[in-house]
C-alpha cells in the first residue's frame, strides 16, 4: 500500500514498504518557476528529518529540499541531472528527487495527509 505525506515546506514522500520517494509538490514547482538545475545527494548518505536532502534551482531562486523523515538514500533520480524540467512537468511522478529507506516510520505521523496538505495550501492564498 502506498502512503503519501506532505511537509509545510512542500516536500512529499510517497512510501511503499520501508522506502519512500521524496520530491517537491506541484505547488512548490509552480512557485519556483522553470527549474534549471537539481543537486542530488549521494546514494548511501544518511539523512535526519529536516536535513538538506537536495537543492533545486529555478530561474527565480534556489531552494533546499529537506528530508521529510530520517533515512538512508538508496537511489536518486539521475534523469533530473540532464532534464531538471521533469520537476515542472511531473513533480509528483517522474520529477522525484531521491528514495529513502526509512529508519523511523513513526516520523510519518508528524506529516500531513493529502486532505490536510490541500487545506494548508488553500490557506496560503
Amino acid at each position: 500500500m502506498t502512503t503519501i505525506r506532505y511537509t509545510k515546506d512542500h516536500e512529499y514522500i510517497r512510501v511503499e514498504g520501508d522506502t519512500g520517494l521524496v520530491g517537491i509538490t506541484d505547488y512548490a514547482q509552480a512557485q519556483l518557476g522553470d527549474i534549471v538545475f537539481v543537486e542530488l545527494p549521494k546514494v548511501g548518505k544518511r539523512l535526519k528529518r529536516g536535513d538538506e536532502a537536495a537543492v533545486v534551482e529555478s530561474v527565480k531562486a534556489a531552494s533546499e529540499v529537506m528530508a521529510p523523515v530520517s533515512g538512508d538514500v538508496v537511489a536518486v533520480n539521475d534523469a533530473l541531472e540532464g532534464t531538471p524540467g521533469l520537476v515542472n512537468a511531473d513533480a509528483a511522478g517522474e520529477g522525484w528527487f531521491l528514495e529513502l529507506r526509512l529508519t523511523d516510520t513513526t516520523e510519518l505521523d508528524g506529516l500531513m495527509d493529502e486532505a490536510a496538505y490541500r487545506a494548508f495550501v488553500a490557506s496560503l492564498d
